[in-house]
């Protein structure tokens, strides 16, 4: 794997979770809005809003980088959209970076030929 596209899948590690972190307070903030006099959507929204296309960006970038399949390319979408769905793709995004460190270090090394 070369360095952009690695740089490409941390960077939408490191933002899944915080996206997935976002979703689930602006749940709560809307079922506090319904049942109370507090009224945190509006802030909640833009955060996770920013978050979301920040999400979609990187996703896009690792997707054309790391050359996903569609299906591989449409789970990472559809996490993005689940509310705990960050936490699932950033510890599948760490596990395939750690398996290309793995791959590439045997290639180095002479241990397999990929």
């Amino acid at each position: 794997m070369d360095f952009k596209t690695a740089t490409a899948l941390r960077r939408l590690r490191l933002v899944s979770a915080p996206e997935a972190v976002s979703f689930l307070l602006l749940l709560v903030c809307s079922v506090l809005k319904r049942t109370t006099d507090f009224n945190a959507v509006p802030v909640m929204g833009m955060v996770h809003g920013v978050l979301f296309i920040l999400y979609v960006v990187f996703w896009l970038d690792a997707w054309k980088r790391a050359k996903w399949s569609g299906k591989t390319a449409a789970l990472y979408f559809a996490l993005s959209v689940l509310p705990t769905g960050g936490f699932f793709a950033e510890r599948m995004l760490k596990r395939e970076a750690e398996a290309s460190v793995i791959a590439d270090r045997a290639r180095r090394e002479g241990v397999v030929n990929a």
